[in-house]
């Protein structure tokens, strides 16, 4: 089977990682376009299992969790007339993150709805990955309420920092491309004793921008949207492996693994090829089992 060398795969994972669109790495790394989507669901697949297996045991103090839209093929406000009316996957996707306050560790992250079974799914696979009492905090959406009381129960601190916006004034062309204004917060604590003066979603915030800078299919008013569910589940993976373990924060001065205690050393994206490669090995063969032969009396 041929193999692409490993300095062209960590040229084009590397693209990947910083926002460059799939077509743009096509022409820089001179390879074709199923080449990138190949390599891309290599390094997904990849990065998915080893979150899945080793971001666990994290030991946290405040977490921060928010809700990032994007869509696959077509918006869901015009999908009904789209020639993908009858795709089961086509329309928003929303991806769930649970971000670590401190050492900034995107501990958990899921892509489906914004419904409740799936703030329940990100809820129970992130206190699956914590190993102890942690504070947290959401916005105001209610579906968090029922998702944290059933994955936690009292064993959480858990409060909601819910944005109050004023009123919006016709459909003017500001208006159109952004949210209304914030005019104000409101801090409600639900279970446990939150520290009020942390009850924040700051972080989580800002890792959202982070995505949309870091992966071409989130940003907004381009034609550069996913249009497969399956390459942006592996846009995800990839970008969470590389945020943790490659991407060294400004302020940390390591990357969020390292501060997290998960790793000891800084990963490239070498690290990542390696991943590749060790699921594409296939195991050693072994002969037949041969029970050991008793020794002779002597």
């Amino acid at each position: 089977m041929n193999k692409l060398p490993i300095a062209k795969r960590v040229q084009i994972l590397s693209m990947l990682c910083e926002g460059s669109s799939l077509r743009s790495i096509t022409r820089v790394a001179d390879v074709s376009l199923n080449t990138v989507t190949k390599l891309l669901i290599d390094a997904g697949r990849a990065c998915a299992i080893y979150h899945d297996e080793h971001v666990r045991g994290v030991k946290a103090i405040r977490i921060q969790c928010d809700e990032a839209w994007s869509f696959i093929g077509v918006k869901q406000k015009n999908r009904p007339n789209s020639s993908r009316a009858s795709d089961p996957t086509a329309g928003d996707a929303w991806t769930w993150t649970a971000i670590e306050a401190d050492t900034k560790m995107l501990v958990s992250y899921w892509i489906g709805g914004r419904e409740a079974e799936d703030a329940m799914i990100l809820m129970n696979d992130l206190r699956g990955r914590l190993a102890n009492r942690v504070q947290l905090t959401t916005d105001g959406h209610k579906a968090y309420l029922r998702a944290v009381e059933g994955a936690f129960g009292a064993d959480v601190d858990f409060a909601q920092l819910v944005k109050i916006y004023g009123t919006e004034h016709g459909q003017t062309a500001e208006r159109k491309y952004s949210p209304p204004e914030c005019v104000g917060t409101r801090k409600d604590e639900i279970t446990g004793k939150p520290d009020h003066e942390h009850i924040s979603t700051s972080y989580v915030e800002r890792h959202n921008l982070t995505m949309r800078m870091a992966m071409r299919r989130f940003t907004r008013l381009t034609n550069a949207f996913s249009k497969k569910i399956e390459n942006h589940y592996h846009a995800v993976a990839l970008h969470v492996t590389f945020y943790n373990f490659v991407r060294i924060h400004k302020t940390l001065r390591v990357t969020p693994a390292m501060a997290a205690g998960l790793t000891d050393r800084l990963w490239s994206i070498e690290d990542i090829v390696a991943l590749i490669d060790a699921r594409e090995t296939p195991p050693k063969k072994r002969g037949p089992y041969k029970p050991r032969q008793p020794k002779s009396a002597a």
